[in-house]
């Protein structure tokens, strides 16, 4: 109880130190030493290569260097448990997965951290989804396909990249918002559903872009619609959920920049100022396009009111459709 409260009284008086200082007066002062920024899942991940190219930007605007460190483990919940325990400082932050934030909140019934103990600093990228269908299958739009699941109702399926994952949530959007009965199938990854609907063995599934691009442009399956609230610069000729009948339809995984609650909005200002030109360099835009991703920069208050957002939705759909964590 103590730490605690002194961890309160800390945040305060760092928050008052510095809520009279204009932001060329912090950028002198902050940062005075290496930032530690925990990256929640393992090397090699988007997530983290996002960051590791916004690495050398960041750390020529704000002449101090970045020490990124990979805590993996229960979809993100390790690595967002040890940024809300940090110092409210500007030293410690988190890139936080969607899922740690907005959605095992609601399929857990204890966390090791609750989602206000962070701050938002901004959205990093968001990653877009997919609905395809096999080569041999009679629908190449939403409206064919809302169609041939009446049709045979209960009787088609769509795959996707394992219960609970962005993917599954985005299927079960498209079957609730349309109303048509179609069995949800989880596979073990991207990879293995994108096999099975190229093989027909399901007639539908949800994919990520890297895993689907290709096959769609040589016509071996049919994209019906991407789930994003924007055609991507991918896929220009697919059209949006949305835009196909759907209305407001959006689901993407994403990922975002956050720091300990109690860090000094004149310090998440400054952050969010040279992550913000950072993500807009030629060079980081192509790279996270390749990821399949899209780059998404905010303001913290813009990724606040994203993250609120998004709980809601999902919150309602997970209990709506009664869907259980792995």
């Amino acid at each position: 109880m103590f730490h605690v409260a002194s961890r309160r009284i800390l945040a305060v008086l760092t928050a008052a130190s510095f809520a009279v200082l204009p932001l060329e007066a912090v950028r002198a002062v902050y940062p005075e030493q290496l930032i530690k920024i925990i990256v929640t899942f393992p090397p090699g991940g988007s997530a983290d290569t996002v960051i590791r190219a916004l690495e050398p930007l960041v750390t020529a605007e704000l002449k101090q260097g970045l020490v990124i460190e990979n805590r993996a483990g229960a979809g993100g919940n390790i690595g967002m448990a040890a940024v809300a325990q940090g110092k409210p400082d500007g030293y410690t932050l988190g890139i936080a997965p969607a899922g740690s934030l907005t959605v095992n909140p609601h399929l857990n019934s204890s966390m090791p951290f609750d989602p206000k103990d962070l701050a938002p600093i901004t959205l990093l990228a968001k990653i877009p989804f997919v609905l395809v269908a096999s080569a041999n299958v009679p629908a190449h739009t939403v409206a064919e396909s809302i169609a041939l699941a009446k049709a045979k109702p209960g009787a088609l399926s769509i795959g996707h990249g394992g219960n609970s994952t962005a993917m599954h949530l985005t299927a079960a959007l498209f079957t609730q918002k349309t109303g048509i009965a179609m069995e949800l199938v989880p596979y073990r990854g991207t990879a293995p559903a994108t096999v099975d609907v190229l093989a027909g063995h399901v007639p539908f599934a949800v994919l990520d872009i890297p895993a689907s691009r290709q096959l769609i442009l040589e016509g071996k399956l049919n994209a019906i619609g991407v789930s994003s609230a924007q055609r991507l610069s991918s896929l220009p000729d697919v059209p949006t959920l949305a835009e196909s009948g759907i209305a407001g339809f959006e689901s993407v995984g994403w990922f975002g920049l956050v720091a300990p609650a109690g860090t000094p909005a004149d310090i998440v200002g400054r952050l969010n100022e040279a992550f913000g030109k950072a993500q807009k360099d030629p060079s980081v835009v192509e790279k996270i396009r390749t990821l399949g991703a899209e780059p998404a920069p905010t303001s913290p208050e813009e990724f606040s009111r994203f993250i609120q957002s998004e709980s809601s939705k999902w919150g309602k759909l997970i209990s709506e459709a009664g869907i259980k964590a792995n």
